[in-house]
């Protein structure tokens, strides 16, 4: 492996391309099952002190989303992976 690397600074400009677009029209893959399907199929809970989002299939937990007044925690441990539709250049 190479020592070629800058921090995670560098990821600035692309994640917020990325997060500048509607999630919900994104397609994941649960890790449970591996069912894919838009972020809007998930099964979304509220009544805790964050969001939990499950898998329509397999019910297993797929998203988890906590604000604070100032921050965000997202937590994606659940999803294999995520694909995001950009908007054209």
């Amino acid at each position: 492996m190479s020592d070629d690397h800058v921090d995670g600074n560098a990821l600035a400009g692309d994640l917020r391309e990325i997060f500048a677009v509607d999630l919900t029209v994104a397609t994941g893959q649960c890790s449970g099952c591996g069912y894919r399907g838009s972020v809007a199929t998930l099964r979304v809970y509220q009544n805790a002190p964050g969001i939990v989002a499950r898998c329509p299939h397999c019910e297993e937990v797929v998203l988890r989303l906590v604000r604070g007044r100032d921050r965000a925690w997202l937590d994606l441990r659940g999803t294999v992976s995520l694909e995001i539709p950009l908007p054209s250049p």
